[in-house]
Protein backbone atom coordinates (compact mmCIF):
# COMPACT_ATOMS: atom_id res chain seq x y z
CA UNK A 1 0.00 0.00 0.00
CA UNK A 2 2.88 2.41 0.76
CA UNK A 3 4.29 1.85 -2.74
CA UNK A 4 0.90 2.63 -4.26
CA UNK A 5 0.64 5.83 -2.22
CA UNK A 6 3.90 7.06 -3.71
CA UNK A 7 2.28 7.17 -7.15
CA UNK A 8 -0.95 8.75 -5.89
CA UNK A 9 -3.01 5.59 -5.39
CA UNK A 10 -4.48 5.26 -1.90
CA UNK A 11 -7.50 3.51 -0.43
CA UNK A 12 -9.85 6.11 -1.86
CA UNK A 13 -8.46 5.71 -5.39
CA UNK A 14 -8.76 1.92 -5.09
CA UNK A 15 -12.39 2.35 -4.07
CA UNK A 16 -12.94 4.54 -7.13
CA UNK A 17 -11.69 1.79 -9.43
CA UNK A 18 -13.85 -0.74 -7.56
CA UNK A 19 -16.87 1.50 -8.24
CA UNK A 20 -15.93 1.66 -11.93
CA UNK A 21 -15.77 -2.14 -12.17
CA UNK A 22 -18.93 -2.57 -10.13
CA UNK A 23 -20.82 -0.13 -12.37
CA UNK A 24 -19.55 -1.86 -15.51
CA UNK A 25 -20.23 -5.45 -14.41
CA UNK A 26 -22.78 -5.19 -11.58
CA UNK A 27 -24.91 -2.12 -12.33
CA UNK A 28 -27.89 -1.32 -10.14
CA UNK A 29 -31.21 -2.18 -11.75
CA UNK A 30 -34.84 -1.82 -10.84
CA UNK A 31 -35.44 -1.18 -7.13
CA UNK A 32 -31.69 -1.13 -6.43
CA UNK A 33 -31.19 1.61 -9.03
CA UNK A 34 -34.00 3.61 -7.47
CA UNK A 35 -32.48 3.23 -4.00
CA UNK A 36 -29.08 4.28 -5.39
CA UNK A 37 -30.65 7.36 -6.92
CA UNK A 38 -32.17 8.35 -3.56
CA UNK A 39 -28.92 7.62 -1.71
CA UNK A 40 -26.93 9.77 -4.14
CA UNK A 41 -29.45 12.59 -3.88
CA UNK A 42 -29.37 12.72 -0.09
CA UNK A 43 -25.60 12.27 0.07
CA UNK A 44 -25.14 15.35 -2.11
CA UNK A 45 -27.80 17.26 -0.14
CA UNK A 46 -26.01 16.45 3.13
CA UNK A 47 -22.70 17.44 1.57
CA UNK A 48 -23.91 20.95 0.73
CA UNK A 49 -25.61 21.33 4.08
CA UNK A 50 -22.25 20.61 5.74
CA UNK A 51 -20.53 23.08 3.40
CA UNK A 52 -23.01 25.73 4.48
CA UNK A 53 -22.56 24.90 8.16
CA UNK A 54 -18.77 25.18 8.11
CA UNK A 55 -18.19 28.14 5.77
CA UNK A 56 -17.95 31.66 7.12
CA UNK A 57 -20.64 33.90 5.52
CA UNK A 58 -18.00 36.50 4.65
CA UNK A 59 -16.16 33.84 2.62
CA UNK A 60 -19.39 32.98 0.79
CA UNK A 61 -19.97 36.64 -0.04
CA UNK A 62 -16.40 36.99 -1.29
CA UNK A 63 -16.90 33.93 -3.50
CA UNK A 64 -19.95 35.44 -5.17
CA UNK A 65 -18.22 38.81 -5.63
CA UNK A 66 -15.07 37.32 -7.12
CA UNK A 67 -16.09 38.54 -10.57
CA UNK A 68 -12.73 37.84 -12.20
CA UNK A 69 -12.82 34.15 -11.27
CA UNK A 70 -16.51 33.80 -12.06
CA UNK A 71 -16.01 35.45 -15.46
CA UNK A 72 -13.06 33.20 -16.31
CA UNK A 73 -14.96 30.05 -15.32
CA UNK A 74 -18.04 31.06 -17.31
CA UNK A 75 -15.91 31.96 -20.35
CA UNK A 76 -14.14 28.60 -20.16
CA UNK A 77 -17.45 26.73 -20.08
CA UNK A 78 -19.32 28.60 -22.81
CA UNK A 79 -16.59 30.10 -25.04
CA UNK A 80 -13.38 28.05 -24.82
CA UNK A 81 -15.06 24.63 -24.69
CA UNK A 82 -17.37 25.24 -27.69
CA UNK A 83 -14.35 26.45 -29.71
CA UNK A 84 -12.39 23.30 -28.81
CA UNK A 85 -15.41 21.10 -29.56
CA UNK A 86 -15.91 22.60 -33.02
CA UNK A 87 -12.19 22.20 -33.75
CA UNK A 88 -12.02 18.54 -32.69
CA UNK A 89 -15.32 17.67 -34.37
CA UNK A 90 -14.02 19.17 -37.60
CA UNK A 91 -10.73 17.25 -37.39
CA UNK A 92 -12.19 13.84 -36.45
CA UNK A 93 -15.56 13.97 -38.22
CA UNK A 94 -14.44 11.53 -40.90
CA UNK A 95 -13.17 9.05 -38.29
CA UNK A 96 -16.03 9.18 -35.79
CA UNK A 97 -18.99 9.73 -38.09
CA UNK A 98 -21.56 12.55 -38.01
CA UNK A 99 -23.49 11.49 -34.90
CA UNK A 100 -20.50 11.16 -32.58
CA UNK A 101 -18.95 14.31 -34.05
CA UNK A 102 -22.22 16.06 -33.21
CA UNK A 103 -21.89 14.52 -29.74
CA UNK A 104 -18.49 16.20 -29.31
CA UNK A 105 -20.00 19.59 -30.08
CA UNK A 106 -22.93 18.87 -27.78
CA UNK A 107 -20.49 17.94 -25.00
CA UNK A 108 -18.66 21.23 -25.55
CA UNK A 109 -21.74 23.41 -24.95
CA UNK A 110 -22.90 21.72 -21.74
CA UNK A 111 -22.66 23.42 -18.33
CA UNK A 112 -20.03 22.32 -15.82
CA UNK A 113 -20.69 19.71 -13.15
CA UNK A 114 -22.16 20.85 -9.84
CA UNK A 115 -21.72 18.22 -7.14
CA UNK A 116 -18.43 16.65 -8.21
CA UNK A 117 -16.58 19.86 -9.17
CA UNK A 118 -17.39 21.42 -5.81
CA UNK A 119 -16.50 18.25 -3.92
CA UNK A 120 -13.16 18.02 -5.76
CA UNK A 121 -12.49 21.69 -5.02
CA UNK A 122 -13.07 20.99 -1.34
CA UNK A 123 -10.81 17.91 -1.33
CA UNK A 124 -8.02 19.88 -3.06
CA UNK A 125 -8.25 22.80 -0.61
CA UNK A 126 -9.72 25.28 -3.11
CA UNK A 127 -12.14 28.19 -2.77
CA UNK A 128 -15.37 26.28 -2.09
CA UNK A 129 -17.74 29.32 -1.91
CA UNK A 130 -16.52 30.50 -5.32
CA UNK A 131 -16.89 26.95 -6.70
CA UNK A 132 -20.47 26.72 -5.43
CA UNK A 133 -21.28 30.01 -7.14
CA UNK A 134 -19.51 29.12 -10.42
CA UNK A 135 -21.00 25.63 -10.74
CA UNK A 136 -24.54 26.58 -9.72
CA UNK A 137 -24.73 29.65 -11.98
CA UNK A 138 -23.24 27.66 -14.88
CA UNK A 139 -26.00 25.05 -14.61
CA UNK A 140 -28.85 27.48 -14.09
CA UNK A 141 -27.82 29.51 -17.12
CA UNK A 142 -27.00 26.34 -19.05
CA UNK A 143 -30.63 25.21 -18.93
CA UNK A 144 -31.37 28.06 -21.36
CA UNK A 145 -27.97 28.72 -22.96
CA UNK A 146 -27.12 25.11 -23.95
CA UNK A 147 -30.25 24.63 -26.12
CA UNK A 148 -29.68 28.08 -27.67
CA UNK A 149 -26.06 27.20 -28.49
CA UNK A 150 -27.24 23.85 -29.86
CA UNK A 151 -29.74 25.63 -32.11
CA UNK A 152 -27.01 28.00 -33.28
CA UNK A 153 -24.15 25.52 -33.70
CA UNK A 154 -26.01 22.30 -34.53
CA UNK A 155 -28.97 23.92 -36.32
CA UNK A 156 -31.53 22.24 -34.07
CA UNK A 157 -35.00 23.74 -33.93
CA UNK A 158 -37.52 23.62 -31.14
CA UNK A 159 -36.85 21.14 -28.35
CA UNK A 160 -37.54 23.41 -25.45
CA UNK A 161 -35.90 22.32 -22.20
CA UNK A 162 -37.80 22.07 -18.93
CA UNK A 163 -36.79 24.31 -16.04
CA UNK A 164 -36.92 21.29 -13.72
CA UNK A 165 -33.10 21.33 -13.72
CA UNK A 166 -33.13 24.78 -12.08
CA UNK A 167 -35.54 23.53 -9.44
CA UNK A 168 -33.39 20.46 -8.75
CA UNK A 169 -30.27 22.61 -8.32
CA UNK A 170 -32.18 24.87 -5.95
CA UNK A 171 -33.51 21.96 -3.88
CA UNK A 172 -30.35 19.84 -3.81
CA UNK A 173 -27.59 22.48 -3.76
CA UNK A 174 -28.73 25.98 -2.86
CA UNK A 175 -31.41 25.21 -0.24
CA UNK A 176 -29.32 22.88 1.95
CA UNK A 177 -26.34 25.24 1.66
CA UNK A 178 -28.45 28.22 2.79
CA UNK A 179 -29.97 26.13 5.59
CA UNK A 180 -26.47 25.17 6.74
CA UNK A 181 -25.49 28.85 6.73
CA UNK A 182 -28.56 29.75 8.81
CA UNK A 183 -27.80 27.00 11.35
CA UNK A 184 -24.04 27.65 11.36
CA UNK A 185 -24.27 29.61 14.62
CA UNK A 186 -25.38 26.47 16.46
CA UNK A 187 -23.73 23.61 14.56
CA UNK A 188 -20.75 25.25 12.82
CA UNK A 189 -18.37 24.51 15.70
CA UNK A 190 -19.33 20.84 15.74
CA UNK A 191 -18.78 20.50 11.97
CA UNK A 192 -15.42 22.28 12.16
CA UNK A 193 -14.26 20.00 14.97
CA UNK A 194 -15.31 16.86 13.09
CA UNK A 195 -13.63 17.42 9.71
CA UNK A 196 -13.67 13.69 9.08
CA UNK A 197 -17.46 13.93 8.71
CA UNK A 198 -17.20 16.29 5.73
CA UNK A 199 -14.38 14.26 4.21
CA UNK A 200 -16.38 11.02 4.41
CA UNK A 201 -19.43 12.69 2.85
CA UNK A 202 -17.21 14.32 0.15
CA UNK A 203 -15.67 11.06 -0.92
CA UNK A 204 -18.82 9.01 -0.42
CA UNK A 205 -20.78 11.29 -2.75
CA UNK A 206 -18.07 10.97 -5.44
CA UNK A 207 -18.05 7.15 -5.13
CA UNK A 208 -21.82 7.04 -5.55
CA UNK A 209 -21.64 9.34 -8.60
CA UNK A 210 -18.95 7.19 -10.25
CA UNK A 211 -20.85 3.94 -9.67
CA UNK A 212 -24.11 5.50 -10.82
CA UNK A 213 -22.54 6.94 -14.01
CA UNK A 214 -20.84 3.72 -15.05
CA UNK A 215 -23.89 1.66 -14.11
CA UNK A 216 -26.21 3.93 -16.10
CA UNK A 217 -23.99 3.51 -19.15
CA UNK A 218 -24.03 -0.27 -18.78
CA UNK A 219 -27.81 -0.50 -18.33
CA UNK A 220 -28.43 1.83 -21.28
CA UNK A 221 -26.22 -0.34 -23.49
CA UNK A 222 -24.04 2.62 -24.49
CA UNK A 223 -20.89 0.49 -24.44
CA UNK A 224 -22.28 -1.92 -27.04
CA UNK A 225 -23.94 0.53 -29.46
CA UNK A 226 -20.77 1.20 -31.47
CA UNK A 227 -17.98 -1.09 -32.75
CA UNK A 228 -15.06 -1.54 -30.37
CA UNK A 229 -12.57 0.23 -32.65
CA UNK A 230 -14.86 3.28 -32.91
CA UNK A 231 -15.30 3.30 -29.16
CA UNK A 232 -11.52 3.23 -28.66
CA UNK A 233 -11.02 6.07 -31.16
CA UNK A 234 -13.76 8.11 -29.53
CA UNK A 235 -12.19 7.54 -26.12
CA UNK A 236 -8.83 8.80 -27.44
CA UNK A 237 -10.47 11.93 -28.89
CA UNK A 238 -12.31 12.54 -25.61
CA UNK A 239 -9.03 12.21 -23.70
CA UNK A 240 -7.43 14.76 -26.04
CA UNK A 241 -10.38 17.07 -25.35
CA UNK A 242 -10.05 16.56 -21.60
CA UNK A 243 -6.27 17.04 -21.63
CA UNK A 244 -6.54 20.27 -23.63
CA UNK A 245 -9.15 21.64 -21.24
CA UNK A 246 -7.18 20.80 -18.11
CA UNK A 247 -3.85 22.08 -19.46
CA UNK A 248 -5.40 25.36 -20.65
CA UNK A 249 -7.17 25.89 -17.31
CA UNK A 250 -4.08 25.03 -15.26
CA UNK A 251 -1.70 27.20 -17.28
CA UNK A 252 -4.27 29.96 -17.69
CA UNK A 253 -4.92 30.27 -13.97
CA UNK A 254 -1.19 30.37 -13.28
CA UNK A 255 -0.37 32.89 -16.03
CA UNK A 256 -3.19 35.19 -14.91
CA UNK A 257 -1.76 35.23 -11.39
CA UNK A 258 -4.77 33.73 -9.65
CA UNK A 259 -4.17 32.57 -6.07
CA UNK A 260 -3.88 28.80 -5.64
CA UNK A 261 -7.38 28.36 -4.16
CA UNK A 262 -8.92 30.19 -7.15
CA UNK A 263 -6.81 28.24 -9.66
CA UNK A 264 -8.29 25.06 -8.19
CA UNK A 265 -11.82 26.40 -8.81
CA UNK A 266 -10.97 27.34 -12.40
CA UNK A 267 -9.46 23.90 -12.96
CA UNK A 268 -12.38 21.84 -11.63
CA UNK A 269 -15.31 24.10 -12.58
CA UNK A 270 -13.86 25.28 -15.89
CA UNK A 271 -12.75 21.88 -17.20
CA UNK A 272 -15.68 19.61 -16.35
CA UNK A 273 -19.00 18.91 -18.07
CA UNK A 274 -22.27 17.77 -16.55
CA UNK A 275 -23.72 14.40 -17.54
CA UNK A 276 -26.72 15.05 -15.29
CA UNK A 277 -27.62 18.15 -17.32
CA UNK A 278 -26.52 16.67 -20.63
CA UNK A 279 -28.79 13.62 -20.70
CA UNK A 280 -32.15 15.41 -20.26
CA UNK A 281 -31.12 18.22 -22.62
CA UNK A 282 -30.05 15.70 -25.28
CA UNK A 283 -33.35 13.85 -24.91
CA UNK A 284 -35.22 17.11 -25.53
CA UNK A 285 -33.07 18.22 -28.47
CA UNK A 286 -32.34 15.10 -30.53
CA UNK A 287 -34.38 12.24 -32.08
CA UNK A 288 -34.55 9.14 -29.87
CA UNK A 289 -32.75 7.03 -32.48
CA UNK A 290 -29.63 9.21 -32.33
CA UNK A 291 -29.50 10.16 -28.65
CA UNK A 292 -27.38 7.15 -27.61
CA UNK A 293 -24.54 7.91 -30.03
CA UNK A 294 -24.71 11.66 -29.39
CA UNK A 295 -24.44 11.37 -25.59
CA UNK A 296 -21.67 8.75 -25.74
CA UNK A 297 -18.87 11.40 -25.87
CA UNK A 298 -20.45 13.10 -22.85
CA UNK A 299 -20.62 9.81 -20.97
CA UNK A 300 -16.96 8.98 -21.69
CA UNK A 301 -15.82 12.51 -20.89
CA UNK A 302 -17.77 12.49 -17.63
CA UNK A 303 -16.32 9.20 -16.49
CA UNK A 304 -12.78 10.20 -17.49
CA UNK A 305 -13.02 13.58 -15.76
CA UNK A 306 -14.16 11.94 -12.52
CA UNK A 307 -11.11 9.69 -12.44
CA UNK A 308 -8.67 12.45 -13.46
CA UNK A 309 -10.17 14.96 -11.03
CA UNK A 310 -9.97 12.39 -8.24
CA UNK A 311 -6.25 11.90 -8.80
CA UNK A 312 -5.54 15.64 -9.02
CA UNK A 313 -7.71 16.53 -6.01
CA UNK A 314 -6.16 13.78 -3.90
CA UNK A 315 -2.62 14.91 -4.67
CA UNK A 316 -3.40 18.59 -4.05
CA UNK A 317 -5.15 17.68 -0.81
CA UNK A 318 -2.23 15.57 0.35
CA UNK A 319 0.25 18.35 -0.51
CA UNK A 320 -1.86 20.83 1.44
CA UNK A 321 -2.02 18.50 4.47
CA UNK A 322 1.73 18.05 4.37
CA UNK A 323 2.41 21.80 4.62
Amino acid sequence: MNQLKRIGIDTYMILLFVMVLAGAFLPARGVAAELLSHASYWAVTLLFFLYGAKLDPSAVKAGFLNWRLQGLTFSATYLLFPALGLLLAGIFDGVLGPEMATGLIFLAILPSTVQSSIAFTSIAGGNVPAAICAASVSNMIGVVLTPLLAALVLHQEGGGVSLDAVVRIGEQIVLPFVLGQLLRRWIGGFVQRHKMLTMVVDRGAILLIVYSAFGAGTVAGLWSEVPTINLVLLLLVVWIFLALAFVIMAKGGRSLGLPEEDRIVLLFCGSTKSLASGLPIATALFPAATVGAIVLPTMLFHLSQLLLCSVIAQRKGQALAAE
